[in-house]
């Protein structure tokens, strides 16, 4: 049978069903042109590796992006798929199409094994392919992907490029089949979708006979008829059956969907960014009782959320971060910036550091600036919780730590850097590079 695809995603290639006698050969009708807004024709992670395999191998990148081009404007007919073969007629200068295919290795019997029993482990393994969707966990299957290499062009054009920009406008096309039906690709490795699915409903009902003639089950349950019924014991009182015991917490948060750019959809950074956090969030709360965000301010959460994003201020990608964070909270990216230091430097303390000058009593503070001339560093001058001179540093934390900072001659433009320190030598040490 052939199964209605998720809502609101059938495209052209969702519609064509095929032959029902031949679950080894599908036919999809020409793409319609598109020019991807942000150079990128795929929108997945599975359909992003198809798309890295190529870019990866070709010699030419001029050919990639007249390839790239010519599929845009629709160029590339009729894309037939079968077991290790992608082929198409691409229509180049000439007015006669060029016959153009890709070729890559079929995945083996052992292969096909692996890949079954990962998908099947899981209930939402199942359910995320029924949607279109593939796991992030079986990325691991080895061979499935396409990786660098794999991908075999041929076309009958005298251009011997590797790979000509027919073969290449194929390649980008093939990514769009393979966003929209993950099963275009398992059909590329060996595989069609009926005989996957009929495989993993054998899998499944294996399983489920496996734990009825056993009385075990991957989970610990409870019968419904037993809590709902009312056991003899009096007062019309009900004597309920012990729960199981809770489910063992994973190791990691789980990784966030991949979310497709869409122009009325939210920012595909923003959502991962927010996905990640909440996963992480989650994970350190059912691990410790503890939720780590709910003391914080929106100004410390936004510190936090900026520092943990892996990049550094000269990435476009960051920069777009720290402005809608900054802006949301009637701040300057600069001042983001300098508080994400600081809470990188030493986290809350960090950041509390850069913003709270406070008194400190006497003993560490006043010990402080004799330790720093004895070990022949210049005279600092104190302020409050603070030991300046022209360019350097250093404040005592409410934690009992030093932390460096720096600036231009004569600017007050304090910026935290080194490591925080129990000892004001130590922390301007680091601070110095010594």
């Amino acid at each position: 049978m052939n199964r209605r695809p998720a809502a609101g995603r059938r495209t052209a290639a969702a519609r064509y069903a095929g032959p029902l006698h031949d679950d080894r050969r599908r036919t999809f009708p020409p793409l319609a042109p598109r020019e991807a807004p942000d150079g990128r024709f795929a929108a997945t992670w599975w359909g992003n590796a198809w798309v890295e395999a190529l870019e990866d191998t070709a010699l030419d990148a001029a050919r990639l992006a007249r390839g790239k081009a010519y599929a845009g404007r629709g160029h590339v007919d009729a894309i037939t798929v079968t077991p290790g073969r992608v082929v198409a007629y691409v229509h180049g200068s000439r007015a006669r199409p060029y016959r153009t295919e890709i070729r890559l290795r079929t995945l083996g019997d052992d292969d096909w094994e692996r890949f079954l029993d990962e998908a099947a482990a899981r209930p939402d393994h199942i359910a995320a392919l029924l949607d279109k969707d593939v796991p992030h966990a079986l990325e691991a299957v080895t061979g499935l992907l396409p990786a660098p290499g794999d991908l075999i062009p041929d076309c009958s054009c005298p251009d011997d490029g590797y790979p000509c920009k027919h073969a290449a406008a194929l390649c980008y096309q093939s990514a769009r089949l393979l966003d929209e039906d993950p099963f275009v690709l398992f059909l590329m490795r060996g595989r069609g979708e009926q005989e996957i699915l009929a495989a993993l409903t054998h899998r499944n009902a294996a399983r489920s006979a496996a734990e009825a003639s056993t009385g075990t089950s991957l989970m610990p349950t409870v019968p419904a008829r037993l809590v709902l019924e009312t056991a003899p014991g009096g007062a019309g009182t009900r004597a309920l059956p012990t729960l199981p015991p809770p489910l063992s917490v994973p190791t990691r948060p789980g990784r966030p969907p991949v979310h497709p750019p869409d122009p009325d959809a939210p920012d595909p950074l923003a959502l991962d960014l927010l996905a990640t956090e909440a996963a992480s969030r989650a994970h350190t709360f059912l691990v410790t009782g503890h939720d780590p965000v709910a003391a914080l301010t929106p100004w410390q959460d936004a510190v936090r959320l900026a520092a943990a994003h892996p990049g550094s201020g000269l990435t476009a990608s960051t920069r777009a971060l720290y402005r809608d964070l900054a802006y949301a909270l009637d701040r300057t990216p600069t001042d983001l910036a300098r508080a994400v230091a600081a809470w990188r430097q030493g986290g809350l303390a960090g950041l509390a550091v850069l913003e709270e000058p406070w008194d400190p009593p006497a003993g560490p503070f006043d010990r402080a600036r004799p330790a720093l001339l004895a070990a022949d560093y210049p005279s600092f001058r104190p302020w409050r919780n603070r030991l300046s001179t022209r360019t350097l540093q250093l404040r005592l934390g409410r934690d009992g730590l030093w932390y460096g900072y720096e600036s231009d001659a004569d600017r007050e433009d304090w910026w935290p850097r080194g490591t925080p320190d129990p000892d004001p030598v130590g922390a301007l040490t680091d601070l110095l590079g010594l």
